[in-house]
């Protein structure tokens, strides 16, 4: 079914930070997001995101970006950047608690650990993703962004698919058809009880990180 519906917002939340005086970062035209549609080249910028109303578990998702050409501060010297957090919980924040697929030109599937506990599979030099590599944990208390590299980067100019295949506590990332990361044993931290617990739901939040960006066709499986 459409995440999106290629009309409106209706169905998502919009969270923005205190950083901008511009906080109308997400426009609906021609059947896309267009992110930060109005704002003018290389000026000061919010950073924010469109999030689910709805919890998921087990899901396909899939969507199809594309670059703009304008970019804001404070990010108007580097890479372009965005992303999907999935598994979102905890405080509406940017950004808030969740596990990241990067949108990122050069780094597109790199998987972030935001506020959680998350498995993967490392090649042992490069560091890397490797199905074959060393499992590695990452993610604590004392470093709340902790960072799995994809495997490689198969990013094109023009429209991308990011697909991701999250069943409860894990989770595939794939880039245009390829498998570049994947995700296993997600867990957040229980205040109640003192100790991580599995992570199996959340909502979904579409970033908007200083970069033009253009989203469509988002849709989602149940599984």
């Amino acid at each position: 079914m459409n995440l999106f519906n290629g009309e409106n917002l209706d169905n998502w939340d919009i969270l923005i930070d205190d950083k901008g005086t511009d906080k109308n970062l997400f426009t609906v035209e021609n059947g896309m997001i267009h992110v930060y549609a109005q704002q003018a080249d290389q000026s000061l910028q919010s950073f924010g995101g469109i999030v689910s109303k709805e919890e998921y578990g087990s899901y396909i998702l899939t969507l199809e970006y594309k670059w703009g050409e304008k970019k804001f501060q404070p990010r108007h010297e580097f890479v372009r950047d965005a992303g999907i957090i999935f598994h979102m919980h905890g405080d509406d924040v940017i950004w808030p608690n969740g596990v990241e697929c990067q949108i990122q030109e050069g780094d597109t599937g790199d998987l972030w650990a935001i506020g959680t506990r998350v498995l993967s599979t490392v090649q042992n030099v490069i560091r890397n993703y490797s199905e074959k590599g060393d499992t590695i944990t990452r993610g604590n208390q004392e470093h709340r962004f902790q960072r799995f590299h994809r495997a490689y980067c198969w990013e094109n100019p023009g429209w991308n698919t990011v697909k991701l295949i999250v069943k409860g506590n894990e989770a595939i990332y794939e880039v245009n058809g390829k498998i570049v990361n994947r995700a296993f044993d997600m867990k957040y931290w229980n205040e109640n009880l003192n100790e991580w617990k599995a992570l199996t739901k959340g909502r979904i939040l579409l970033q908007a990180e200083g970069a033009e960006i253009f989203y469509r066709n988002i849709t989602i499986e149940i599984l």
